[in-house]
């Protein structure tokens, strides 16, 4: 089954696929003014995401976690 979504800047259709280098635009020319949106601020997020805080002891248990696994993220 193919994935068919639209360009978020001129609503082109593009097929959702590794070989669309510039998903979900259709062209780099989209993703720049996309971009140049975000920048300028003429897009922005109006709300803040409900329930997407992590509380302290989630963070807390996150970094042990990573710790765990011997990760290098949180070694010097």
């Amino acid at each position: 089954m193919t994935t068919v979504v639209k360009c978020p800047t001129c609503e082109t259709a593009v097929i959702w696929q590794p070989l669309s280098e510039f998903r979900p635009f259709c062209s780099e020319r989209c993703k720049l003014i996309d971009l140049g949106e975000w920048a300028s601020d003429s897009r922005v997020i109006s709300e803040p995401i409900q329930g997407a805080v992590m509380s302290e002891a989630d963070l807390d248990a996150m970094e042990a976690s990573f710790a765990e696994q011997d990760n290098q993220f949180f070694k010097e």
